[in-house]
């Protein structure tokens, strides 16, 4: 079940919500104000990597390159 990011268009609210893949489209409420008038955001992440070199973890901004 991925989580995604959404954004209320009526009080600016931004949350998460656990979308279950089985269930029919609705209407996704805003916590805040309760409104339906919500739009789905793109989501950023960080990766981590493996530095070989000095056999540590390295935490990789969105964008970076893997090296």
């Amino acid at each position: 079940m991925p989580i995604y990011e959404y954004r209320c268009e009526e009080c600016g609210e931004r949350f998460e919500k656990l979308v279950r893949r089985t269930e029919p489209d609705e209407a996704i409420r805003c916590p805040r104000c309760g409104a339906t008038e919500t739009r789905k955001q793109f989501s950023t992440f960080a990766a981590r990597g493996f530095d070989r070199a000095t056999g540590s973890g390295i935490a990789c901004a969105p964008g970076s390159n893997f090296g």
